[in-house]
């Protein structure tokens, strides 16, 4: 499935008293790898919420290895799971630059229409771009 790399430094703010990236900072590192992965797919979450999708997290599985540090250089690795339906799976690895393997994770977000908020199939447009 198609994957995506998304590199990033560790800021101070991102880390608690002993240098450490706090846990709860893992969730958005996981969303900068889901948006870079859909903006390289040719779509932005921007794009989709204009054109009436939401996509809400509604289960996320983080396993932490090793900590990552204060000016570290992380890479999040983005990969689908699987085709599309209701909802759309990404998997996760984030590794240091010395290439250890900090954490894996997955991901479960529903395409939701943004007016009457009821779950609705993956877009058509999104479903052409990933079979190509």
């Amino acid at each position: 499935m198609k994957k995506n790399l998304t590199n990033l430094r560790v800021r101070y703010a991102e880390t608690d008293q002993m240098g450490v990236v706090y846990y709860g900072n893992y969730a958005q590192y996981l969303e900068q790898g889901r948006t870079e992965w859909l903006r390289e797919q040719g779509i932005s979450y921007k794009w989709m919420e204009e054109n009436n999708v939401l996509l809400p997290v509604t289960n996320m599985n983080i396993n932490f290895k090793m900590p990552a540090r204060y000016d570290d250089i992380i890479s999040i690795t983005t990969t689908l799971k699987k085709i599309p339906t209701f909802k759309i799976e990404f998997y996760y690895e984030i590794h240091n630059q010395e290439g250890q393997l900090l954490v894996t994770a997955e991901t479960t977000l529903v395409f939701v229409n943004a007016t009457t908020k009821k779950l609705q199939k993956a877009p058509d447009y999104l479903l052409e771009l990933l079979t190509k």
